[in-house]
């Protein structure tokens, strides 16, 4: 048996010490582990979150958030939309940055160059279709708006890049389109008929189709059926203003004035600032001899775009009608100034210098008027007026009349029409 050990009592010492134990080298190490975590999570999430507090802050500054990149496929919905809308400049910009993310995606350049070409660019648009084209040369849309691109310009090239097209897809209605134009601006009328029908029956939601089938109409004398077209072109597509701008100018072909006012003024509810609709509705009151009414709005056209040669043209035109002669001065040169090369713009300015005796100036004026127009009745005007400077300015009896420049003979078409 075990003897019992007494354990021995030292009463010169506390049962409880107050001497503490200190933090073992493990223990340290630990929190010093766990304050550099927390210190990196807060630092990590400042990190993240950095952008959304600075725009949260700026937004309440009254800085608006900054608008998060799309995906291709998006700003192609977004520009389809646009350009339903007619929101033109809009739908540029993101079928633009569309094309930027996917460079060789005909669809987008197709769409892209089409929205270019309802704007004016056709030169850029020639390019996009290059790119199209080369991107795939076996579809027919690449084709097709070139040829679109082509048709006014050089109607025999578009001829050569719908024939590819049609190679490519006999029923894509485009190209039957374009071609009803091209062969209509060659004098092949029934061929453009032909052309613009076919467009219509492949594709009749297309606007583009019935506009491209009204020329043909148009320079058939079948005014009425092209009226006609125009309107399904417009009732297609009720936001774009080309149509309305092709439909108003024939019923001002068939002495409906009020007509295609009463269509200037839709446009003008689409684009409040669209100069050319003001230009076109002073135009046509100018047509029914109300030129008082039809002044205000050549220079409301002239306070929306100060650029706009035409609007300056014709309001110097009315101005110079009306005897205005120092405003129809003020006009014309604002036209020149533009880069009109319309000859009112000189002829008429050259007359306006004569009847304010300022014959020199009248007379070189007058002169340089030759130099932008081949018609034979402006000729007429312009000698007429160089002849009443001889005769009634001081110093120009014995000035020389120019030798007149013998008409250019008109070439004989080609075997085949092009």
């Amino acid at each position: 048996m075990t003897p019992y050990r007494k354990i021995k009592r030292d009463y010169r010492r506390q049962f409880f010490s107050n001497r503490r134990r200190g933090f073992s080298g493990v223990s340290l190490l630990l929190l010093i582990l766990i304050l550099v975590c927390i210190v990196g999570a807060i630092l990590a999430f400042g990190y993240v979150f950095q952008a959304e507090v600075e725009a949260t802050v700026n937004e309440f500054m009254g800085t608006p958030r900054p608008t998060p990149t799309l995906l291709a496929n998006e700003y192609a919905q977004r520009g389809f939309a646009g350009f339903r809308d007619g929101q033109l400049d809009e739908a540029l910009s993101d079928f633009a940055l569309a094309v930027t993310q996917q460079p060789k995606d005909v669809a987008y350049l197709y769409e892209y160059g089409i929205i270019l070409l309802e704007s004016g660019n056709d030169q850029l648009a020639v390019e996009i279709a290059d790119i199209a084209i080369a991107a795939a040369e076996n579809d027919a849309r690449g084709y097709a708006l070139k040829a679109r691109a082509l048709m006014w310009s050089d109607a025999g090239a578009a001829i050569v890049e719908a024939v590819k097209g049609l190679e490519r897809n006999p029923d894509f209605a485009p190209l039957h389109a374009a071609l009803a134009i091209a062969y209509t601006n060659i004098g092949r009328y029934a061929e453009g008929l032909q052309r613009g029908i076919r467009a219509t029956e492949l594709d009749p939601l297309d606007s583009f189709g019935f506009r491209a089938y009204s020329i043909p109409l148009i320079y058939t004398g079948r005014s009425s059926e092209a009226i006609t077209a125009l309107e399904k072109a417009v009732a297609i597509s009720p936001k774009l203003t080309a149509p309305y701008f092709e439909l108003a100018a024939q019923y001002r072909k068939q002495n409906y004035q009020e007509m295609a006012v009463g269509i200037y003024r839709r446009i003008l509810e689409l684009e409040p600032d669209s100069a050319k609709a003001y230009l076109r509705i002073c135009q046509t009151y100018a047509e029914i001899g109300e030129f008082l009414e039809g002044t205000r709005f050549c220079e409301t056209a002239t306070e929306i775009d100060p650029s706009y040669a035409p609007a300056w043209q014709y309001l110097g035109q009315l101005q110079y009608n009306r005897r205005n002669y120092e405003s129809a001065l003020d006009s014309l040169e604002n036209c020149v100034a533009n880069g009109s090369a319309a000859v009112e713009c000189y002829y008429i300015r050259g007359l306006a210098y004569y009847f304010l005796g300022e014959c020199s100036t009248a007379w070189d004026v007058l002169l340089e008027a030759f130099l932008y127009t081949s018609e034979q009745s402006i000729i007429d005007i312009i000698n007429i007026g160089l002849g009443d400077i001889r005769a009634n300015c001081p110093g120009f009896e014995s000035a020389q009349l120019p030798t007149p420049i013998p008409p250019t003979p008109v070439p004989p078409t080609p075997i085949g029409g092009i």
